[in-house]
């Protein structure tokens, strides 16, 4: 049936489409995140909670997220707007935590910019210990004919660690020392700044021929990577040493917990990043397929003025403190837990889990396995609340390098962090009920309806055509009974 769908600006192919959420898919969350938290917890036998979190939470709500931007062609708020007014409060919520990632992310590509440039020196300056930021306690750990015994192996730093402290974040000894502006860094930032501002400044028309980069340099890096890693001595004893599972940590909550905050982490879930990119799909993508394609991948190559305020502190000798204390507790995955527990309540039984499979069922003319109703409704909801307990019960307190205490000043501001968007869902909702006139069942009424002014699916269409002439029927009994 031929409908007429009002559509905002669209990706030039689906190429363009498939490449961006691959950018996101594989981004830091899987590079750096990942391999760390496999070897602290477990080995391999973490692979087995975080393939749990895949099925009953990842999965699923990558399709949602993605299915309501192309179903609504709305952003992360406004599409919330239309579904639920009632919980808006989670485009807002998401919102903010991007704007916290975009404040302490960027400088990561900043100390990537800064690497790259020393990377062309004839002597690469992290090679050696002859330079003026290097201590007396200095080990070239890649000089040959090296005899290190364990006393001077502990009570010393490598080249490689002394140049990242003293010569790219020449670290102050706390966050209360604010220390100077790093202005080889500041530059670095700026450069970057200018750079990412050009890749997305015509909107989804400029951002759609620069994922064909962005998108794809990372996989040919961790491929060449994962090449270079496997030829080198030893390989396969660091990747048992790395892979080695310790079946005890199973029944660890900690270990739970953190397997479901890189999920969530990694699949940018909660943050409404799937729903404005499936926003730019025309109506009848088929995204049910995609995703599914998207999440394989992802763990396959897993296994292998405010900004300028807090990114100048970021920029200052003790700008390291502030990144730990962002990434510690406004971007943290209890954060996204708490989001997407009450995303999944919210389309799962306020929208409706079956209205949603509805909703793509028209979109891609294929309906999608009864296991995702399930997990929207019962087990995505469950799990993710869970472990959102689990992280506060298992909280500890930010440590940096696990010598240095924050001062408590410094505590409080990373929680402020952290409830400025989880208390942004319970308080737009107690708000619209306080703002919209009539009796509470009323407003609830309204605030848990979706717009009238939504596409209609095929389904629905069928449903007003029969309760149309169901009602002209009842008028001509009417009339020929009068």
């Amino acid at each position: 049936m031929n409908r007429q769908i009002e559509e905002r600006g669209s990706w030039g192919s689906k190429t363009e489409f498939i490449l961006a959420v691959a950018g996101i898919v594989i981004g830091l969350g899987n590079v750096w995140r990942f391999p760390y938290l496999c070897y602290k917890n477990g080995g391999g036998a973490f692979l087995i909670p975080y393939l749990v979190f895949v099925v009953t939470c990842g999965v699923p709500l990558f399709l949602l997220e993605t299915a309501m931007g192309q179903y609504t062609q709305e952003g992360g708020i406004t599409c919330w707007r239309r579904l639920c007014p009632l919980a808006e409060g989670i485009g807002y919520a998401g919102q903010l935590i991007i704007l916290y990632s975009c404040m302490y992310y960027i400088i990561i590509l900043a100390w990537a910019l800064f690497y790259f440039i020393f990377s062309f020196s004839s002597q690469l300056p992290w090679d050696s210990c002859d330079n003026t930021w290097n201590t007396a306690d200095c080990v070239n750990l890649a000089a040959n004919n090296l005899t290190l015994n364990r006393t001077m192996l502990i009570n010393s730093t490598t080249s490689v660690t002394e140049f990242w402290r003293n010569r790219v974040l020449v670290l102050s000894d706390g966050i209360e020392q604010v220390g100077k502006i790093n202005w080889e860094i500041l530059l670095c930032l700026i450069a970057m700044w200018i750079i990412c501002y050009f890749c997305i400044w015509k909107g989804v028309k400029s951002t759609g021929k620069v994922v064909y980069f962005t998108a794809t340099f990372p996989y040919v890096m961790l491929l060449v990577l994962l090449i270079r890693g496997l030829t080198l001595p030893g390989a396969l004893q660091g990747i048992v040493f790395y892979l080695y599972p310790e079946p005890a940590r199973l029944f660890d909550p900690q270990v739970w917990m953190e397997a479901g905050a890189q999920i969530f982490f990694s699949y940018a879930l909660g943050t409404a990043s799937l729903t404005v990119l499936g926003s730019y799909n025309k109506y009848n993508n088929n995204c049910y397929r995609l995703v599914q394609y998207y999440c394989i991948i992802s763990s396959i190559f897993v296994f292998g003025i405010y900004f300028k305020v807090v990114m100048l502190y970021c920029d200052l000798q003790g700008g390291m403190y502030v990144f730990q204390l962002f990434d510690y507790y406004a971007c943290s995955g209890a954060c996204l837990l708490f989001l997407c527990v009450f995303e999944s309540l919210a389309m799962g039984w306020i929208f409706g889990a079956e209205r949603m499979f509805d909703v793509i069922e028209d979109m891609t003319n294929s309906r999608p396995n009864y296991i995702f109703m399930l997990c929207w409704k019962y087990l995505t909801p469950l799990v993710s609340l869970v472990s959102f307990v689990c992280s506060l019960v298992k909280y500890k307190p930010l440590t940096f390098n696990r010598w240095y205490v924050y001062p408590d000043w410094a505590y409080a501001l990373g929680w402020l962090l952290a409830l400025s968007s989880i208390l942004l869902v319970p308080a737009w909702a107690l708000g619209q009920l306080i703002v919209v006139k009539g009796s509470l069942k009323q407003r609830w009424r309204h605030l848990c309806s979706p717009d009238k002014n939504l596409p209609v699916t095929c389904k629905q269409q069928t449903e007003i055509q029969e309760n149309t002439l169901i009602t002209e029927m009842e008028v001509l009994v009417k009339c020929d009974t009068n």
